[in-house]
Order: structure tokens, then C-alpha cells, then sequence
């Protein structure tokens, strides 16, 4: 039995915008943990000397999670589809980390302010890099080989409007 491929219909423009839309959000999230992350570690009592190894965690994120996350969701069919489960959940993971760090005083009694918000910066990156790689699928995904390298480039524009 032979299946044959459609091929896809052209999209309109903000079609194309709006599947790439996801990465100003993720885009927003790093320029608003860039902003203000050393001055809450800061406070949190990190030596300003050593703040630049704090930085070396959004990298080694990236590093990890983005190539299991792209695997991970390849293989992923459920109900809400391939990409979606895991920009939902590093979604949440984001908001959770960015609403916990600042308040990292709070949570004293359970471990140390500065352990507390270098594992929220931690978790932090994990999940924008969770969000960021499904959003980068979701152009091979659901626009056509013609207009690929307009879903980019859109992706590129709200990359570089986010920051």
C-alpha cells in the first residue's frame, strides 16, 4: 500500500508570524533573566567576582537540553501533539522559576537563599531551552519547504525584538 505525500498548502503571512510568534515570549524570558539575575544573586549574597560562573549555567542548559528535548519530542504523539506538550511544560517550569528566584529569601528555612536561586536560575534556562527547540520545530512542522526561510527569518526578527 502506497501513501502519497500532499504537499502543503502555502500560508498566508501571519500564519507564518504566528507559528514563529512563540519565540519572543521565550526571547522576553532570557532578556528578563539577563536584567536582572546578578543583581538578585547579588543580593542573595554571591560574590560579584564570581557572578560570571552563574552565567556559565545558561550554556551548559542549552547544551543538554536542547538535543534531548528535539529527540524527545520527534518521537512525542499524544493529544496535543508533538511540540506542544513540551512548550506547555517548559512554559510553566519558566513561570515557576521566575516567580520563586526573586523571592528565594522566603524559602530559607528549607535550604540557602544562594542554592535556592542558582537552582531556579538553573531551572530557569532548562526551561526556556525547553520551550525554545519545539518553537524552532514547529516551522519544519507546519509551514511548507517554500516558505521556510520565512518562518526563519520571522523567527529571527522576534529573536532579536525579544532580547
Amino acid at each position: 500500500m502506497s501513501t502519497t505525500h500532499q504537499p502543503q498548502p502555502e500560508l498566508k503571512f501571519w500564519q507564518v508570524w504566528n507559528v514563529s510568534f512563540g519565540f519572543l515570549g521565550v526571547q522576553f524570558g532570557f532578556a528578563l533573566q539577563n536584567a536582572n539575575v546578578s543583581r538578585i544573586l547579588s543580593d542573595l549574597g554571591a560574590d560579584l567576582h564570581s557572578l560570571s560562573l552563574f552565567w556559565l549555567v545558561a550554556p551548559i542548559m542549552g547544551l543538554l537540553v536542547q538535543p534531548l528535548v528535539g529527540a524527545a519530542s520527534d518521537r512525542t504523539w499524544n493529544g496535543l501533539g508533538r511540540r506542544k506538550p513540551f512548550i506547555l511544560a517548559g512554559a510553566i517550569a519558566a513561570a515557576i522559576g521566575m516567580l520563586l528566584m526573586p523571592n528565594a529569601p522566603l524559602f530559607v528555612a528549607f535550604m540557602a537563599p544562594m542554592l535556592f536561586g542558582a537552582l531556579m536560575l538553573a531551572l530557569m534556562d532548562a526551561s526556556f531551552n525547553v520551550c525554545f527547540q519545539p518553537f524552532r520545530a514547529l516551522v519544519s512542522d507546519m509551514v511548507p519547504a517554500s516558505q521556510r526561510n520565512v518562518g526563519y527569518s520571522i523567527q529571527s526578527l522576534l529573536i532579536n525584538i525579544g532580547a
